[in-house]
């Protein structure tokens, strides 16, 4: 019960953290203190750590040398570009994975991660937002692994690691999570298409997939871009960043 309240308000606080900088109230380059966080928040610690650990692997924050999180400083540009860039890195590799083969045991374990993340979708038409996330990230890691090239997934890694375009980036908060049920369905069909193709050697029709998966997030990003352009007045996603 513990560990469920925890999980809880992590995901409470990453969304709470999130909207802040999406809407430039938290500064780029400003040193996010746990501490304050926690006692503004009202809740422990652990759950604020655990929330700027995620918004890091989104892109959002990056840890400063001495210890703790910074907000990183980009433009909508830079968002829309890190999530092209990784789209033609994931299609790079996932061409290559169906032109030169893969192992039987890795597309196992990757199609048991897709069984996985079906179970996130109940019968009720709900998602199960948090284990997707993990599933989702777990899914895109071993995709960059499959061509069994080290430089590709390397490169797949670091894309992943700028702002926005992180694979789990811009799970819902409660204003849009009709769109994103939508979106994670979708999404969810095309994981199976991007395995299916290939195991059937698919190179090209792969690499499209998977730029069209990118794209999705894309959208994700734009719709966040509006929404909190129309409820922030003149505040916006990306008011931290003058060009």
């Amino acid at each position: 019960m513990t560990e469920v309240i925890g999980k809880t308000h992590a995901m409470r606080a990453m969304f709470e953290l999130r909207q802040r900088i999406l809407q430039g109230k938290i500064a780029g380059g400003t040193r996010l203190l746990e501490v304050a966080l926690a006692e503004e928040l009202e809740i422990s610690r652990t759950p604020i750590r655990e929330a700027m650990s995620r918004l890091a692997e989104e892109g959002l924050l990056e840890r400063g040398r001495s210890g703790g999180f910074i907000v990183r400083s980009f433009s909508f540009s830079d968002a829309v570009d890190a999530i092209e860039l990784r789209g033609v890195l994931e299609g790079m590799a996932a061409r290559l994975a169906a032109e030169r083969g893969v192992e039987e045991k890795l597309m196992t374990e990757i199609r048991k991660t897709v069984a996985e993340l079906d179970k996130c979708f109940t019968s009720e038409g709900e998602v199960e937002f948090e284990a997707y996330s993990r599933l989702n990230a777990q899914f895109h890691t071993q995709l960059a692994g499959l061509s069994g090239s080290k430089i590709i997934r390397q490169e797949v890694e670091r894309a992943t690691s700028l702002p926005f375009a992180s694979p789990s980036a811009f799970l819902p908060d409660e204003t849009d999570v009709v769109h994103f049920k939508r979106s994670l369905t979708l999404g969810q069909e095309q994981h199976r298409a991007i395995v299916e193709a290939i195991a059937a050697n698919e190179g090209a029709r792969v690499a499209a997939l998977l730029q069209e998966h990118a794209r999705a997030a894309r959208q994700n990003l734009e719709l966040a871009f509006l929404n909190e352009k129309n409820g922030a007045g003149e505040a916006s996603i990306f008011a931290l960043v003058r060009e």
